[in-house]
């Protein structure tokens, strides 16, 4: 079918309608480029490795006083330890019950918070002498955990991250994580980091770095070039030493925990 005009000003007003359309197209392309050129992409240099617990299912992770902090999970194989950065020697450890399946966790002045998975319960610990101090409840599933100083901030394996009152555990917001106005779920085990919270994917060899004003993306870390030597064992666990300005990674049953730098492509 042919489209009669019976003006010229019918003529110009189609042609205006069709510049129009496709403007818009243009600059929605156009905005979606800018917003990426907003996000950046690293990969990353290996600047030391040590030894990991091979053994060691890694679901939270911190470094502090020199030392590692870190929770494993597993029904039957939970615990909390305190290990020694350069030998993986495990100074410290507390086992969980075999009902409870390990998750995130983070060190809030002198207490440690550890997360369970499905069994909603959080406990704090003496950082010290590792001595239960308290139990606490949760709705959702527990994941990562990390604090920014003044609230602790808890991932529940969705793009949700929670922000919670350090002492009575309560909700005090929330933020949906985003990257070009979609959702990025899966968010795993965090660590706070120069006002960021970084973040794993899991079942992926990606960090992402999280704006925790308003959820958007800032960066992405692409780790696939460590993760192929653990093939089948998923890349989990994030450390940051503030006083040394160093960042760790490890995995989920990896033999290494690496010291990494970041560079941006």
């Amino acid at each position: 079918m042919q489209t009669k005009f019976t003006s010229n000003t019918e003529l110009c007003m189609f042609f205006i309608l069709g510049l129009t359309v496709v403007g818009a197209f243009v600059a929605a392309s156009l905005m979606l480029v800018l917003r990426d050129r907003g996000v950046v992409h690293y990969v990353f240099e290996v600047v030391d490795s040590y030894p990991h617990d091979q053994d060691a299912f890694t679901q939270g992770l911190a470094f502090e006083d020199g030392v590692l902090y870190e929770s494993t999970g597993l029904y039957g194989k939970s615990s909390l330890r305190c290990v020694e950065l350069e030998s993986g020697y495990i100074l410290q450890i507390y086992n969980l019950s075999n009902e409870f399946f390990g998750e995130g966790m983070t060190i809030f002045n002198d207490r440690i918070i550890q997360l369970t998975w499905k069994e909603h319960k959080g406990f704090v610990y003496n950082k010290t002498s590792f001595e239960l101090l308290e139990v606490f409840d949760y709705s959702n599933e527990g994941w990562g955990l990390t604090h920014d100083g003044q609230r602790l901030i808890m991932s529940d394996g969705s793009a949700n991250l929670y922000f919670l009152d350090p002492d009575s555990f309560e909700t005090l917001g929330q933020i949906e994580v985003r990257y070009n106005g979609s959702l990025v779920s899966r968010l795993n085990e965090l660590e706070y980091v120069k006002g960021d919270i970084y973040a794993n994917i899991w079942l992926t060899e990606q960090i992402v770095v999280i704006d925790p004003f308003n959820g958007q993306v800032k960066a992405w870390i692409d780790c696939t070039s460590i993760k192929a030597a653990y093939s089948g064992n998923v890349l989990n666990g994030i450390a940051y030493d503030v006083e040394g300005d160093r960042l760790f990674i490890t995995g989920k049953l990896w033999s290494e925990l690496f010291q990494v730098k970041l560079v941006e492509v």
